[in-house]
């Protein structure tokens, strides 16, 4: 226990204070691109590890060992000649159909990335102008009253842009958003790294809008956020290759994986409990749990550890829905893509009823974590 209480943003409690206003997913929509990268990939590639040291492993039992831990069979890759932004607009798009809304009604555009437009085979990065202005210009929104801009919050960036558009709508600044997270880590990736063979790329998208309240309707019912800034700072980060023989000072993505594990296993079911308990619906109630696909063991180990705060035991194929395996960790995109693939019926396992109760969490660079409950 660290002695701060995640802060919960949003509560039932709080609704009384509030104008009656509520804010509901209208629609959503995913890209997910076509380049299938396959653990078996990775097999040639000579990994060192932090300290620039080979390791001699051989390559079949390092690609074994990462799917027993992170479950990974595959990602996927963008082709050569996509980017972040255009990926970002295609979800968006698909949303906006899914939605059935004029793109010109759209009152705050928010995108959430990491790395802007990296071209293939350029080392820069391009986020001037923002992606979020770049995706409405490809979706040739004219409104200027559309406000478009980026969101930088790691992994939990997509889930904040949620958040934000929430506080917009229930402030009447804003009727109706476009919150995506898209991300092309494929071209800020590491081949000598291991902890590479996680990261894919991808984007999701959703359309948040006002409706008129009531007590059991639905709409987003509570959030919670933090950022831990201090030693855990550089648990996510940028870095030279590990290759000793690598001197052109290029940084790519880099994470202390045991550290990252640590700290999401301490602090993540903590600030979920508390997001919940906001709502005044017990635990037993809630329907799924769509968690930021960082790993599959690392996910099962926060939802179990939430449950044990309630002294329960999670039916973890039940609640928990997943699409790591086939997806890799696409940052921000994981949950919006999730969440799009169980509502439109990609994941049959999995399906969402009027009135259930669902959960949006995530962890990432920061360290930042953040929550959302919504009553479907």
């Amino acid at each position: 226990m660290s002695g701060y209480g995640p802060i919960c943003l949003l509560s039932k409690k709080s609704d009384s204070t509030l104008n009656k206003t509520n804010t509901i997913i209208k629609g959503s929509g995913s890209f997910i691109p076509a380049v299938a990268k396959l653990n078996r990939d990775f097999i040639p590639n000579h990994f060192y590890d932090a300290q620039h040291a080979s390791i001699n492993t051989p390559g079949e039992e390092i690609v074994d060992k990462f799917r027993q831990i992170t479950g990974i069979c595959e990602r996927r890759y963008v082709t050569d000649d996509q980017h972040t932004s255009e990926i970002a607009a295609w979800s968006a798009k698909k949303a906006l159909e899914d939605a059935g809304v004029d793109p010109e009604t759209i009152d705050q555009l928010i995108v959430a990335h990491n790395f802007g437009d990296v071209e293939q085979g350029s080392i820069q990065s391009g986020a001037v102008p923002s992606l979020a202005a770049r995706v409405k210009n490809i979706l040739g929104i004219r409104n200027p009253n559309c406000v478009a801009y980026d969101i930088l919050f790691g992994c939990p960036g997509w889930l904040q842009g949620v958040i934000q558009a929430d506080a917009f709508i229930r402030a009447g600044v804003a009727k109706r958003c476009l919150v995506i997270g898209a991300e092309v880590l494929s071209r800020v990736l590491d081949s000598h790294d291991r902890d590479s063979m996680i990261f894919s790329d991808g984007a999701g998208a959703m359309v948040l809008e006002a409706a008129e309240g009531t007590a059991d309707g639905p709409g987003i019912l509570a959030a919670a956020a933090q950022t831990y800034a201090m030693q855990e700072l550089n648990y996510i980060s940028t870095g030279v290759s590990n290759s000793p023989d690598d001197n052109t000072g290029i940084k790519y993505v880099k994470m202390q994986g045991r550290r990252v594990y640590e700290f999401a296993l301490k602090h993540v079911p903590e600030a979920i409990k508390s997001c919940i308990d906001a709502t005044g619906i017990p635990i037993s109630q809630i329907k799924k749990i769509f968690i930021h696909q960082a790993n599959e063991k690392l996910d099962e180990a926060i939802i179990k550890a939430l449950y044990k705060l309630y002294d329960l035991t999670p039916d973890l194929a039940s609640v928990m829905p997943m699409n790591i395996h086939e997806l890799g960790n696409s940052s921000v995109a994981t949950i919006p893509t999730l969440f799009d693939m169980v509502r439109k019926g990609d994941l049959p396992e999995h399906t969402l009823h009027p009135g259930d109760v669902i959960v949006f969490a995530s962890v990432g660079a920061g360290m930042n974590i953040n929550a959302v409950c919504y009553r479907m």
